[in-house]
């Protein structure tokens, strides 16, 4: 059926030690870069529960997931884990796990920041801004950042920062929206920059990056769907 999730299919993850190995990695490359206020969001989609479970484990307690669904099955999380909803959200979707999201990173249209507004206890987002070159055109342009504020604020909605996806294929590209997304939150004054995923999470921390998320960087590949 059009518009439905697909259905997650499990991937084979990697061990503690293994997780455990390349998160050293990423946590080496952070204090490399002289930074103590970025989160490492592990990216538990596409992965069944024990994922979350690992994680827990280690210390990490920011998890992602893309689908409303997906998350809804893996619940109910462990009581220090927080919920980061990174995938593009359908408005019908958000009541199904408004009571469990912790930040939702993806935002990018009005009716969305009504909806988390009307579901959410306390509403936190960041909004997503479209790096060029983007063929999906996801997130909004910067020019409509200060009206996405706008609609934030009359909803009583915290947005704490922004966030952007890297353009595939285009590395060039994805580092100059890395930067550009890193001038954009200085300018509003807006403290997290979520960008940075597996394949290119040192280039976002170069440019400022508070967040990562990273899914295979410490899990392992995921299964195709």
């Amino acid at each position: 059926m059009a518009g439905q999730e697909p259905s997650p299919l499990p991937a084979m993850l990697r061990s503690d030690d293994e997780v455990a190995a390349q998160l050293g990695s990423v946590r080496a490359a952070i204090d490399a870069h002289g930074r103590s206020d970025v989160t490492v969001v592990a990216v538990t989609k596409g992965f069944d529960r024990t994922a979350i479970e690992c994680a827990s484990r280690l210390g990490i307690g920011d998890i992602g997931e893309n689908y409303a669904q997906e998350l809804q099955a893996k619940c109910p999380l462990p009581s220090a884990t927080r919920a980061h909803f990174i995938g593009r959200i359908q408005r019908n979707k958000v009541r199904k796990v408004a009571d469990v999201v912790h930040l939702w990173h993806s935002v990018s249209r009005p009716e969305v920041v009504a909806e988390i507004a009307k579901r959410s206890a306390e509403p936190k987002i960041l909004i997503q801004i479209a790096a060029e070159g983007d063929m999906t055109k996801a997130g909004i342009t910067p020019g409509e950042l200060e009206a996405m504020l706008e609609v934030a604020e009359e909803h009583g909605v915290e947005v704490s920062g922004l966030m952007t996806i890297g353009v595939l294929g285009d590395d060039a590209q994805t580092v100059q929206s890395f930067a550009d997304l890193n001038k954009l939150a200085d300018e509003f004054g807006l403290r997290e920059r979520s960008m940075g995923m597996s394949g290119d999470y040192r280039d976002a921390l170069v440019h400022g990056a508070t967040m990562l998320r990273l899914g295979s960087a410490l899990f392992g590949p995921r299964a195709n769907k």
